[in-house]
């Protein structure tokens, strides 16, 4: 993981784009239904889950996201391995959900899980490691408000999550106190403009803000 890291560094042209998403509709929706899904099918519905499935119909929208530099070659991805990364007594690790963008909310809720758990338990395989396409990671479990996430190499793109804190923002006129949160992605300017980094973004933004349009896709 130290060796992508640093190879990321030095041999990628790394620029990190920003935005923001008022966490309102995500949190009200978990509120609603979190107790029946975990009473129905043991799930413990999270923030990430929803971030996971927004970001694979941004991909799909967005194919060149989900790409990597070949040589002199552009390598496109029809398909998403969704990289986790996972604190563990062994440091950070990135193991991947195969094939994301074919399950459904509570399909990756359960793959997120048992990642996170084979990560705890010292028990991830290659196969868990090898073959991830994209990469979130999430710095708000540990109270960051911002951060420039690296590229997890050879990957072009990560998205970076952050701590989701109440603040006030203007809405149809009205200063209002919502639920908000800066999500960064950092990605290889080499393969990917900033047209498009911007877009993906906002395509995250706009299905996290408005989470039946995902559930509903």
């Amino acid at each position: 993981m130290a060796e992508h890291l640093l190879t990321a560094k030095q041999a990628t042209a790394m620029l990190t784009t920003f935005n923001e998403v008022d966490m309102t509709a995500v949190n009200t929706f978990r509120e609603r239904h979190k107790d029946r899904i975990e009473k129905e099918t043991g799930v413990r519905l999270s923030a990430m889950p929803f971030f996971v499935k927004a970001a694979t119909l941004a991909l799909a929208a967005h194919p060149i996201i989900n790409s990597q530099l070949d040589g002199d070659e552009v390598v496109y991805h029809h398909y998403v391995n969704m990289g986790i990364a996972v604190s563990s007594e062994a440091g950070l690790v990135v193991p991947n959900i195969k094939d994301a963008d074919q399950l459904s909310l509570l399909d990756i809720a359960r793959a997120i899980v048992a990642v996170a758990r084979k990560a705890r338990d010292g028990k991830l395989t290659m196969d868990d490691l090898l073959g991830g396409t994209f990469t979130i990671t999430n710095g708000g479990v540990f109270g960051s408000l911002m951060s420039t996430p690296i590229v997890n190499y050879p990957q072009a793109g990560i998205l970076g999550l952050h701590k989701a804190q109440d603040r006030p923002v203007a809405i149809d006129g009205q200063v209002v106190i919502r639920p908000m949160m800066y999500i960064a992605l950092s990605y290889d300017h080499r393969t990917i403009d900033g047209e498009q980094a911007v877009k993906f973004l906002v395509k995250v933004k706009e299905f996290m803000e408005d989470p039946a349009a995902m559930l509903v896709g």
